[in-house]
């Protein structure tokens, strides 16, 4: 389908209310809201990893050039969502070249996903010793702290996150969610002093807009495609969407809804957006898989 017909296409997910102890009202399944097909894998991303394969068949490489390459082709496995063999690929870049921050990065989200905290704080912790202005650092460790039930260290890297970007809706929002389990009162109160620097033009301040209460879900959801220029955009918007209206109903108590939605942007497939990694360790916290 046409973008124009994506925007207006249906999706109902099916609550298993038989599975869960809920109420009547919270069983009620999703429906008419904008769903896409899932977003393809990048055939270009398929040649990289091939040719980077060639490569590191060379015998000529210096290790700090095979670690380059181990690091590289590690982002192209995550970006396609092949976790194992992009954690294969970081562990060796590491030990061909102990200084890479951002694979540290890489290592302590996969950890993370695992349920590994401790391994993951320690990650995060090398990546900033050997870089302290690695912004999206502060970034990950947060969301483990978040995860991990640290919330108020979580605050701390999450604010200065913030710190670094103050007009980032998205960065205001994981501030919002670490400081809402301990006062959701006051993290409203911070929402809104913080929201007076976004700029309201911007897609992503609809999300802040939402947990504000200044728009209804269904205006929400019903602006998602505004301004969107390709497929693989919408499919990025409503990863993000739904990810956030879970996280708002999960707050709430309506755990099957927050449940389908979470579902519902693993069905996007944008694997490299954190909001797809986490609504899968969001479903596992839920259902007590632990992969530890």
């Amino acid at each position: 389908m046409t973008l124009k017909h994506l925007a207006l296409a249906s999706f109902t997910i099916l609550s298993l209310s038989a599975c869960q102890s809920t109420s009547k009202a919270e069983s009620m399944p999703i429906v008419n809201v904008p769903f896409t097909a899932p977003l393809a894998s990048d055939f270009r991303s398929e040649i990289a990893i091939a040719r980077y394969s060639e490569l590191l068949n060379r015998v000529d490489l210096s290790p700090e050039q095979q670690a380059k390459l181990y690091y590289d082709r590690g982002v192209l496995f995550d970006s396609l969502g092949m976790t194992t063999l992009s954690r294969i690929d970081f562990n060796r870049a590491v030990k061909l070249k102990p200084d890479l921050a951002e694979v540290y990065n890489f290592l302590g989200i996969q950890h993370t996903l695992m349920q590994q905290y401790e391994k993951a704080y320690e990650l995060f912790d090398s990546a900033l010793e050997l870089n302290e202005e690695h912004e999206y650092a502060y970034l990950n460790r947060g969301i483990a702290l978040y995860y991990g039930d640290r919330a108020e260290l979580a605050q701390n890297d999450f604010n200065e996150f913030l710190a670094r970007s103050p007009n980032d809706p998205y960065r205001v929002l994981w501030l919002f969610l670490a400081q809402a389990q301990d006062d959701k009162v006051k993290a409203l109160s911070v929402l809104k002093t913080n929201a007076k620097a976004l700029d309201e033009s911007q897609w992503a301040y609809q999300l802040i807009a939402l947990y504000l209460g200044d728009i209804s879900e269904h205006d929400f959801l019903s602006v998602i495609s505004d301004g969107v220029k390709s497929e693989q955009e919408y499919a990025q918007r409503l990863c993000e969407a739904y990810f956030y209206l879970a996280k708002s109903h999960q707050a709430a108590g309506n755990i099957n809804l927050a449940a389908d939605y979470f579902k519902l942007a693993l069905a996007t497939n944008v694997h490299e957006f954190i909001e797809y990694k986490y609504a899968r360790l969001e479903l596992e916290l839920m259902t007590g898989v632990d992969e530890s």
